[in-house]
């Protein structure tokens, strides 16, 4: 590993474009230093998409800019997330005669073998964006995690594969090269925030990560160490914004003001002071019972009902123990742990990025999940190769991609 290599990254939501940059130091090669970040509000994406490129450079411009003269360093290439409700997933097995079977497997079979695992059929408009590894079979022996250096004649994969929108990725790619970056890689922010936030014995065991964005959820489940369901939904926590700002006739600004100070406030009292929050509608006081009991949680348990319908959905139910993992913003709505814990019937937590040292006092929230698990994507992306880095999106323009050996470690434990 390079002496202090640098390393970048950007998630680009509905609510905020957060920025990354950091060191991976020699002394502390397993956690990621933060010298720069920054956030600010997301311009020209709507629900996870971009809407208006120009705006949306804006806004990365302005994030990317922030985060640099922090750290004291440019930004050449990043990585950088995607998300939407376009985001769709299967699984695919692919199999493959080993090139010498009587030698031993070699990473050259790994990358056949998971080449042969993306040939599957895929819906109109909609590219590959991650193929991952779940387990591999040689000569019918199954559970293996790193058939490299084993000996067979047969070797097949089971893969998870993450797919999303062409226009989408199109979008992304020209945002990136306005702001004048390389593309390093490009990522499902629910896989992202998952590394992020989950031990590796939550996501051997078996978790739901449900990352609350502003207008998306995003869904990942994990099955045995490795990703095994991706999906997003078009809810988030704008939903309960605009609830609150219809309820009391507020600013969507004001509702969002709201939002947040019920989410800190500690108080047994039912009526809440908002005086300190000096809103324009001159609002002093409201019921929390009124707000709680009779907006947020409704919108909550609604959206908790859909994803209780994905996990339905991917077969997966009852198959994963460690419960549930809130993280991204919304996670930290009132009421938001109380509801899932209702609507799921399963142990909740909220998840917070781990791994990280230097300024990290603003970065520290679910809200950063994404763009950490970014981070951490970038630290180990020149890793040694181990299988290959079949699960990273093949981008024409952006040459050979960094090894992900200890990154697939990581998810293939």
């Amino acid at each position: 590993m390079a002496k202090n290599k640098l390393i970048s990254a950007i998630d680009v939501g509905s609510s905020k474009v957060a920025t990354v940059l950091a060191q991976v130091r020699e002394d502390d090669p397993e956690r990621i230093h933060i010298i720069g970040a920054s956030v600010v509000p997301s311009k020209g994406v709507k629900k996870g998409q971009i809407v208006d490129i120009a705006e949306a450079v804006d806004a990365m411009e302005e994030s990317v800019e922030a985060a640099e003269r922090m750290a004291g360093f440019s930004v050449s290439s990043v990585w950088i997330s995607i998300g939407g409700p376009k985001i769709a997933s299967q699984n695919s097995q692919g199999v493959v005669a080993v090139t010498q079977p009587q030698g031993e497997i070699s990473s050259e079979d790994v990358k056949r073998v998971s080449e042969a695992a993306r040939a599957v059929s895929l819906p109109p408009a909609s590219e590959i964006i991650h193929v991952i590894p779940r387990s591999y079979k040689v000569d019918g022996q199954e559970g293996i995690k790193d058939p490299v250096g084993m000996s067979g004649i047969r070797l097949e994969v089971d893969s998870h594969i993450v797919t999303g929108s062409t226009i989408d990725i199109k979008n992304i790619k020209r945002c990136v090269s306005e702001v004048g970056c390389d593309l390093s890689g490009m990522i499902f922010n629910g896989l992202a925030s998952g590394l992020s936030t989950l031990s590796d014995t939550e996501k051997e065991l078996g978790a739901v990560l449900v990352d609350i964005g502003g207008g998306t959820t995003s869904i990942s489940i994990f099955i045995e160490g490795a990703l095994a369901y991706s999906s997003v939904l078009p809810v988030g926590a704008k939903n309960v914004t605009a609830d609150l700002a219809a309820g009391l006739r507020v600013s969507l600004e004001s509702a969002e003001k709201i939002k947040i100070f019920l989410g800190v406030n500690k108080s047994k009292e039912d009526d809440v002071d908002l005086s300190s929050l000096n809103l324009p509608e001159e609002i002093k006081t409201v019921s929390y019972k009124t707000l709680v009991e009779g907006i947020v949680k409704i919108r909550l348990n609604e959206m908790f009902q859909a994803v209780a319908a994905e996990i339905k959905k991917s077969n997966f139910a009852g198959l994963t123990p460690s419960g549930v993992i809130l993280t991204g913003g919304g996670a930290l709505t009132v009421g938001a742990s109380d509801s899932a814990k209702r609507t799921l019937v399963m142990p909740v937590r909220v998840g917070y990025p781990t791994g990280i040292s230097g300024l990290v006092d603003d970065i520290d929230g679910p809200a950063f999940a994404a763009v950490i698990g970014l981070a951490k994507i970038a630290k180990d992306g020149d890793g040694s190769e181990k299988g290959g880095s079949s699960w990273l999106p093949k981008l024409s323009f952006s040459g050979q991609f960094g090894k992900v050996g200890q990154l697939l470690k990581s998810l293939l434990p």
